[in-house]
């Protein structure tokens, strides 16, 4: 069973930035893709980023471009989110997943992961 922690959420400014972390446990980190996704009050959880299994690919949701980057740390099993230029509309609780097959290329589909943390809070105030 493969377990993910997040942390590295907060409070910040509109501007600001922040680094998110999701440690995984249970499976061969770099047997996976990765991905993080959010949701906000009242909405579907929404793609983030992907990253495969070495890092070699990467997917971003257009509304993130430029401002979020992906990157992964297979020999300390962790996932990270490097977000900046941060919007109150990026409020929202951010999820990290790992992909429920290892062969799985990175994709924009949450139906494709299998396992996910359990999230953690950013709020972007104004």
């Amino acid at each position: 069973q493969v377990q993910l922690v997040e942390s590295g959420g907060g409070l910040v400014q509109a501007g600001g930035s922040l680094r998110l972390s999701c440690v995984a446990s249970g499976r061969t980190f770099s047997s996976a893709a990765m991905a993080w996704f959010r949701q906000a009050p009242g909405k579907e959880r929404e793609f983030m980023a992907a990253i495969s299994r070495f890092g070699s690919t990467r997917h971003y949701a257009d509304s993130v471009k430029g401002r979020f980057t992906i990157s992964r740390d297979n020999d300390k099993s962790t996932l990270h989110l490097q977000m900046k230029s941060l919007k109150p509309e990026d409020t929202a609780v951010y999820y990290c997943a790992a992909s429920r097959n290892t062969w799985q290329p990175p994709s924009t589909e949450a139906g494709t992961y299998g396992y996910w943390g359990q999230g953690t809070q950013v709020t972007v105030s104004s």
